[in-house]
């Protein structure tokens, strides 16, 4: 069996299950089979599901550096799925609120959109989320073009979102989100290290003298 289809076929499905689980913990906890969800458990609830897509989203920041870091290309396989369940998580974070703690009540859902600029950085990010789950097929990409890779390079303004966004909602304790600007700073720094890198290399190519053949 070849590496592509140990991919497919093997750990494809294990990570889809693994990625599946805090979920699946958040409705065994609701059912007080696994656990409780403490004396609030909308928000309990609601925070479980937004850390956990925030975190889908660093792991798909991650992957690039990790594979060109590694050498191992096979990990870019497993970033679809994983800016997929991003998007699951941080949509299921969105109902919760929506559903549980706004009880789809559409005059205070758009008041607080507006009003409440950490909310309205997390919708932000949900629509842009959105956007590239909608656009995420192979069919959609070949259609799109150039416009799909600008599409999806929204992922770095959605991790910068998701950050702001639980910095702001916290009301005095900013560990949490302070690990997580801390860990997108390394991110996007080392992006921006990588692209100086290119760069330069690209420029000392031109400046190299060119052979001539007589």
């Amino acid at each position: 069996m070849n590496t592509l289809t140990q991919i497919r076929f093997i750990w494809k499905p294990i990570v889809f299950v693994a990625c599946l689980l805090p979920a699946a913990l958040v409705v065994t906890d609701a059912l007080e089979i696994t656990g409780r969800l403490g004396a609030n458990p909308v928000e309990e609830i609601q925070d479980r599901l937004g850390n956990w897509g925030l975190r889908f989203v660093m792991i798909v920041l991650a992957v690039t550096p990790l594979r060109r870091i590694s050498g191992q290309n096979w990990l870019q396989r497993f970033r679809r799925m994983l800016g997929l369940f991003a998007f699951f998580y941080v949509l299921m974070h969105f109902l919760a609120w929506f559903i549980l703690d706004q009880g789809m009540l559409m005059s205070a859902i758009l008041e607080d959109i507006v009003e409440r600029p950490f909310i309205t950085l997390g919708f932000t990010a949900l629509l842009l989320l959105t956007s590239m789950a909608v656009t995420s097929t192979n069919g959609m990409r070949r259609r799109m073009g150039r416009r799909w890779d600008k599409l999806h390079y929204s992922v770095y303004a959605v991790g910068v979102l998701g950050v702001w966004h639980y910095w702001w909602q916290v009301k005095a304790d900013i560990r949490e989100p302070l690990i997580y600007t801390l860990i997108l700073a390394a991110l996007l720094g080392y992006r921006v290290f990588a692209y100086r890198r290119r760069q330069a290399r690209l420029s000392r190519t031109k400046r190299r003298p060119q052979s001539i053949i007589n």
